[in-house]
């Protein structure tokens, strides 16, 4: 039997927050993270998950008006989600980034968002096969939990036996 280390990000999500509301997430200890937007999209209709996004190197308040939600249709209605991650202690700033980059290329996979469709097909399985994120509080659409070893393809080409009672 082959064991595998898993890697476990946990993610506290806080939500939802208008566009409006964003400058109030600029705090430098603690808003960065991974984001879901929610709006209308013309296919799946309205109050759907169009997009999962990271803020690394800026706060949620700083990146995620670089998207420019406000020239999308409906702008007034856009939900934002934003997840913090959770752990015994702060890693320091290569973790953290590691963490927020591994967490937001797996939820992206899993989910395939409308407007992440260009990470969805570019996405490297190796990176994600061992991670496991654990969603918690406002996690809305999401899965409350996703296993890398369960949605790329690790298991795959293995031979598996049928357990048989004894």
């Amino acid at each position: 039997m082959e064991t595998t280390k898993t890697h476990i990000i946990q993610i506290d999500w806080d939500g939802p927050y208008k566009i409006t509301e964003l400058p109030q997430l600029t705090d430098s200890i603690s808003d960065y993270g991974i984001y879901q937007i929610y709006g209308y999209q013309p296919v799946y209709g309205n109050d759907v998950l169009l997009y999962i996004g990271k803020a690394d190197q800026q706060t949620f308040g700083k990146r995620i008006p670089q998207e420019n939600w406000w020239g999308t249709n409906d702008s007034n209605n856009i939900k934002i989600y934003v997840g913090r991650l959770l752990g015994p202690q702060t890693p320091n700033q290569l973790e953290w980034s590691l963490e927020i980059d591994l967490a937001e290329q797996l939820l992206i996979y899993v989910h395939k968002p409308a407007y992440n469709a260009r990470s969805v097909s570019s996405l490297r399985n190796l990176k994600i096969q061992d991670v496991h994120t654990l969603n918690w509080s406002n996690y809305r659409s999401l899965l409350p939990e996703v296993s890398g070893l369960r949605w790329t393809k690790k298991l795959d080409n293995q031979e598996h036996d049928v357990y048989k009672w004894m």
